[in-house]
């Protein structure tokens, strides 16, 4: 009987129709240089995101044989928004069927509208991607900046912790992110008593702009809120401010896709395979990875031989398996990958948004993130 069923697996796999996808990278990223690394920045990348699609393929292999179809994966480094675009355009004359990004917002949207291809974004929260900047084959699997704030004001909301103080770092990506903050802090109606910037500055006069007890004086707040796209001033703000009290946001509590320590819905079991594979702790970016690998499988199982269409269709509408409890979607209005959020103090997972309670008319998961009827994504899909 085994040798049967390996003779029917080596003849499926001899008929297999092939999907070829790219990964776009960044070539030399400096989020992945090696003190980057290191230092272990919540919610930062930990190595290279192909590991995270290759493990979801190896796991997919028997599904996929058994359907006919087969998942060729390549990647390509790019250097800037226009080597990116060259890659894009590259990989879609040589047959690829789907592209996978790991770039920069204005890279990715030069990827998208450089091609008539499926982009699966792995790793870019920006909102405006899923909002002013949308497209209508852009998928996206890591959540988006309001997704990530939308769980932390649920939790601040569960708690009763309505006062607010506010830090925000000096790059221009703080103050977009900043301004998201207030929006999710707004939507579950609580307030911010102070808004402070911080700076790390070797410059004496800026001293002040980084010392956290003069940050964290002068206000009666419940939590302290960090915006700290850098990661090093925030990782020294917990259990240094003058009222004691939770520090939320980019360090002290962070809202991520993933944690490698969630025990719930064969979590453990996802991240121990990867682990083996990668020889590293399985980060947000590279669960991301892993469920676009599962969402191209899924969607090729779904319609191996049908035209490209077909399986394009089929990658919008399947339910995928994120091992977060509940099927995951892609919403219509805005491709974003529909999902619960993990809120981790970096040793383990403290909870998980949507909290209960919660209500929506269609899906308590649209709680996270722009909903349909605020139209910011109008690109039709």
């Amino acid at each position: 009987m085994a040798l049967a069923a390996a003779c029917v697996l080596a003849c499926a796999a001899a008929r297999a129709e092939a999907l070829k996808a790219t990964l776009i990278v960044v070539e030399d990223d400096p989020r992945l240089e090696r003190t980057r690394i290191e230092r272990a920045y919540l919610g930062h990348p930990g190595g290279p995101l192909a590991t995270g699609v290759q493990v979801a393929l190896d796991e997919a292999r028997f599904g996929l044989q058994a359907a006919g179809a087969e998942v060729i994966l390549r990647s390509a480094q790019a250097a800037s928004a226009e080597a990116a675009r060259a890659a894009a355009v590259s990989a879609e004359k040589d047959g690829a069927a789907a592209l996978l990004t790991d770039l920069p917002a204005d890279w990715t949207l030069a990827v998208a509208d450089a091609v008539k291809l499926p982009v699966l974004n792995l790793s870019e929260a920006s909102d405006r991607l899923r909002e002013a900047d949308c497209r209508p084959r852009l998928f996206h699997l890591i959540p988006s900046e309001r997704m990530r704030s939308d769980a932390i004001a649920q939790l601040l909301a569960s708690r009763k912790w309505s006062k607010l103080l506010l830090l925000t770092g000096p790059s221009p990506q703080d103050a977009l992110r900043a301004a998201t903050a207030q929006a999710s802090i707004r939507r579950y109606g609580l307030q911010v008593v102070a808004n402070k910037p911080f700076k790390l500055s070797a410059d004496p006069r800026e001293r002040s702009m980084a010392n956290t007890l003069l940050l964290t004086a002068d206000a009666n707040y419940d939590v302290v809120w960090v915006i700290d796209s850098d990661g090093e001033f925030a990782r020294t703000l917990p259990y240094q401010t003058v009222l004691p009290r939770p520090v939320v946001g980019d360090a002290g509590l962070v809202a991520l896709a993933w944690h490698a320590q969630f025990e719930r819905y064969g979590a453990p079991q996802v991240s121990r395979r990867f682990a083996k594979t990668a020889k590293r702790p399985m980060e947000a970016q590279d669960w991301a990875a892993w469920m676009a690998g599962k969402a191209l499988t899924a969607a090729v199982i779904a319609a191996p031989r049908g035209p490209d269409a077909a399986w394009a269709q089929a990658l919008a509408k399947n339910s995928l398996d994120g091992s977060k409890g509940t099927g995951l979607t892609f919403r219509p209005w805005d491709g974003q990958l529909r999902q619960p959020m993990l809120l981790s103090d970096g040793q383990g997972v403290v909870a998980t948004a949507p909290f209960d309670g919660l209500l929506h008319p269609s899906n308590v998961l649209d709680t996270l993130g722009a909903d349909a009827p605020e139209k910011l994504c109008r690109t039709a899909r």
